[in-house]
């Protein structure tokens, strides 16, 4: 980087040499041009005529410094320019740079000195009546064309910054924007990840901590052995989890790996646009593992196809999220799930369940919360337009989700 810096300074530098170097040639040509037209005419008096070449020379060189000290450079001009004929297009330059460098403020009356003693010292060294009309005229455009040269190079420099900066700022703004997205895109896979893993890892452990129950049982003589039968039974189960916890967290992970996966409605692999009708599956996976679930529906069944799918994906996410905090926190304990709503009004899924497991149920299974389901739930909800209610009173704990139900039914 450093040497690249160093290059693209050397580079520049070579180019305003080149430039300098040009701008003084061109003045000086142009000056010895201008004193041969002036001398030739014979108009200019003895004791200018011997010092012109030497002004004009004297604001050629001033050039060489007009890029660090604009001021001084354009002070040394006022009077080459108002007694030296030589000196006219070094002046020219001059004033451009003055124009196109220095603030409003000091260039405004550095260009009214020039107005004063440039003008009135061509109409008095003229010697012939009839060119004063003339002379005023050319002091005038003089000072005017070269003012408006450098205040148009001034607005263009002006305008090219504005332009660099608003690319940057663009830029700036851009990254921001895909820095968001990133994040966001991490935050949808994070909780997809943990709703999908929360889940299965919930069900393997309940069917893991049921077996070591009832073999201590049986160990300690409170209950019969677990017959071969019974132990292969269950080891099935936790295998046939594990495999489908493999299985549901490939699809999760073909999101960050492909850009090709079948997309369905809301942009995602079909595979995980789960609908409120796989609610059941859910419910009877959890029957399955032991856990009392009773479930109540009450919604329009006609107008579930035409509800959107990101409504259907929440909801069945809420009862997941209820069913799987009911197995971490309150083992044993029954859960009831209801479902209400129609079109034109609210979608309510709520999930329902004791704080505490029922007498005698099976201790804990020990999966620690990590905190995070609740969180990207709300997160899901208000993404929909929803409102997420949870809360623990009177001894039970309710997760409730009131999601709107457009009154025009999609086809």
């Amino acid at each position: 980087m450093s040497s690249e810096t160093g290059a693209l300074g050397a580079r520049r530098a070579l180019g305003r040499w080149a430039v300098d170097t040009a701008l003084f040639c061109t003045a000086v040509l142009f000056g010895l041009v201008t004193l041969g037209i002036v001398q030739e005419s014979g108009e200019q008096p003895e004791l200018i005529a011997e010092w012109d070449p030497v002004l004009g020379l004297v604001a050629c060189l001033a050039l060489w410094w007009r890029r660090r000290l604009p001021l001084t450079v354009a002070l040394i001009g006022v009077p080459t320019v108002a007694l030296a004929s030589s000196a006219l297009p070094a002046g020219v330059v001059i004033i451009v740079n003055l124009a196109a460098r220095a603030p409003w403020r000091r260039v405004l009356p550095l260009c009214a000195l020039y107005a004063v003693t440039v003008i009135p010292s061509g109409v008095l060294i003229s010697s012939t009546e009839g060119n004063v009309g003339f002379d005023l005229a050319f002091g005038c455009t003089y000072l005017l064309a070269a003012f408006a040269l450098g205040y148009a190079l001034r607005s263009r420099r002006l305008l090219v910054e504005r332009l660099r900066a608003d690319a940057a700022r663009d830029r700036a703004e851009h990254a921001r924007r895909l820095n968001e997205a990133r994040h966001a895109e991490r935050r949808s896979i994070a909780r997809e990840m943990h709703d999908v893993l929360a889940h299965r890892v919930s069900l393997l452990s309940v069917h893991a901590g049921a077996l070591a129950y009832r073999s201590r049982r049986a160990a300690d003589g409170g209950g019969p052995a677990l017959s071969d039968v019974e132990v292969a039974e269950s080891a099935e189960v936790i295998r046939g989890n594990a495999h489908a916890a493999v299985g549901e967290l490939r699809e999760v992970l073909s999101l960050l790996r492909s850009e090709d996966d079948a997309e369905g409605e809301a942009g995602e692999p079909v595979s995980l646009l789960r609908r409120i009708e796989d609610i059941d599956t859910l419910v009877g996976e959890a029957e399955a593992a032991g856990q009392r679930v009773e479930t109540h529906r009450d919604l329009d069944e006609r107008a579930l196809a035409g509800l959107r799918v990101q409504l259907h994906r929440t909801a069945y996410r809420l009862v997941q999220e209820g069913l799987t905090n009911a197995r971490k926190h309150a083992p044993g304990a029954p859960v009831t799930v209801r479902m209400t709503g129609g079109p034109g009004g609210e979608l309510t899924v709520e999930v329902r369940n004791p704080l505490r497991a029922t007498p005698g149920a099976p201790a804990g299974n020990g999966i620690p919360g990590a905190g995070a389901g609740l969180t990207g739930l709300a997160e899901r909800v208000r993404l929909d337009g929803g409102t997420l209610e949870h809360a623990a009173a009177h001894g039970m704990f309710t997760l409730c989700a009131r999601l709107p139900w457009p009154g025009e039914v999609r086809t």
